[in-house]
């Protein structure tokens, strides 16, 4: 697959294709249905898929302080473009310029001259341009003008509801890991890289793997029963803390694993961390050593979950 990072980066090979657009935050169910939608009329037309998402996503830029945790960062939600069978994703950058951008600027711009789609799939409720004064409808009288067709996109329900990112990070948000299991389609995982921390869990028997996340806020916090995954051939179990480590006074978002039964190096791992079940919200405790206790019983209740699914 690949990832053109702008405008400026497309060339005339991109031009031709079928496409869609959005945050795709999650890549859940709905958004699934909408790949598997997108790849079937490429396949038709013997064309690229393609993608089209903004970073940051239009919150962030608009309403930076409220705008919702985000599922995926983009690495994350590339890795999953990957996944369901995309060509390409072109990363529009959300800026000043972007966001003044008239809905028929865009349209030429981006759709027209810069990637002469020859068909456009969408939700029937997607706005686009500044204030929003783009439309379905908009588009529908473009392909008439630019010659490509369009088609609203499938809704997908789960339980009567429409699948939503929102509905996702409830999910997470009260520790319901299989809600957000069934909303995804698949359990839910963190990813990055093992970096050296301070190396406070091995003066208590508890060694741990820690991920800086590369984000300010996440969209749940808590101690988990999890599986890592990018080190040995099988997924490898432990127990997880993910939060600011209030005990410690800290204050970055730190995901710190604990594998069981597992001695090796492996600082510098790019790994991925699947949550299983939630055990307990994170919590400040009045020393070191109530800590040590409260872990050691997280360590024997994620076990306890590892031996019941055997």
């Amino acid at each position: 697959m690949e990832f053109i990072r702008n405008l400026s980066q497309l060339r005339p090979r991109h031009q031709g294709c079928v496409a869609t657009i959005g945050n795709f935050d999650g890549v859940h169910l709905g958004h699934q249905t909408v790949l598997q939608q997108l790849s079937a009329k490429a396949k038709d037309l013997q064309l690229s898929a393609v993608v089209i998402i903004f970073e940051p996503q239009p919150q962030e830029f608009f309403a930076p302080n409220i705008a919702p945790a985000r599922l995926t960062r983009l690495r994350e939600k590339l890795m999953a473009m990957h996944r369901y069978g995309m060509n390409r994703v072109l990363c529009l950058c959300f800026n000043n310029q972007f966001a003044t951008l008239s809905a028929q600027a865009f349209i030429q711009q981006v759709l027209v001259k810069g990637l002469q789609i020859q068909h456009l799939v969408v939700g029937d409720d997607f706005r686009f341009g500044q204030e929003r004064e783009g439309d379905f409808a908009a588009l529908q009288q473009a392909g008439k003008e630019y010659g490509f067709t369009i088609e609203s996109q499938h809704t997908f329900l789960l339980g009567g509801e429409r699948v939503s990112s929102t509905r996702v990070r409830q999910a997470l948000e009260q520790g319901d890991m299989n809600s957000a299991y069934e909303l995804l389609g698949r359990p839910y995982t963190l990813c990055g890289r093992i970096r050296y921390g301070q190396q406070l869990g091995r003066t208590i028997g508890f060694p741990t793997a820690n991920i800086f996340l590369h984000r300010q806020v996440s969209p749940f916090h808590g101690v988990f029963a999890v599986t890592l995954h990018g080190v040995t051939k099988k997924p490898l179990a432990g127990v997880a803390n993910l939060g600011t480590r209030p005990t410690l006074n800290d204050s970055q978002l730190l995901l710190e694993v604990h594998l069981f039964d597992f001695q090796e190096d492996i600082y510098g791992h790019y790994v991925e961390v699947e949550f299983v079940r939630k055990l307990r919200d994170e919590q400040r405790y009045s020393s070191f050593d109530a800590l040590k206790q409260q872990i050691e019983i997280d360590a024997q209740q994620a076990r306890a979950i590892f031996s019941c699914d055997k």
